[in-house]
């Protein structure tokens, strides 16, 4: 499968969308974004996370460990109807959401604009995503 880019209107505004069609329930993908400890095994810039709550919520708190190993707070801003968003050091971040396509799903990153060059990143992500979605 491919990933697909465009610039749409989000509830937060302007962003490029990174989304990739997958062959899975869109609650085993969605579980797999909201999952603080799956987190590194699909999110390439993460190598760990320090999060009281496992799976996350609209307010949840944390830091995330880089690959680089710089340690940074985070903040869920937003979570439900199969979409969240975070600050990442207190700057707003990708969105994640799920939508139901066909017989799968397709999940996609809402990118800010002036992190566009981050898109290449996503598109790893969504293919580990991919891969874990349908292999566990």
């Amino acid at each position: 499968m491919t990933t697909h880019r465009e610039i749409a209107e989000t509830p937060d505004g302007r962003r490029l969308i990174v989304s990739r069609q997958i062959d899975a329930a869109p609650d085993r993908v969605w579980d797999l974004f909201i999952d603080t400890q799956q987190w590194p095994r699909w999110g390439p810039s993460i190598t760990a996370v320090e999060c009281r709550d496992r799976r996350i919520s609209q307010g949840t708190t944390g830091r995330i460990r880089t690959v680089g190993g710089l340690r940074v707070s985070f903040v869920v801003t937003a979570c439900a109807d199969h979409r969240w968003t975070w600050r990442v050091a207190g700057i707003p971040a990708t969105g994640h959401r799920v939508e139901r396509v066909d017989e799968g799903c397709r999940a996609a990153f809402e990118i800010p604009l002036l992190a566009a060059p981050y898109a290449a990143v996503c598109r790893r992500a969504l293919r580990n995503l991919d891969a874990l979605a349908t292999t566990s």
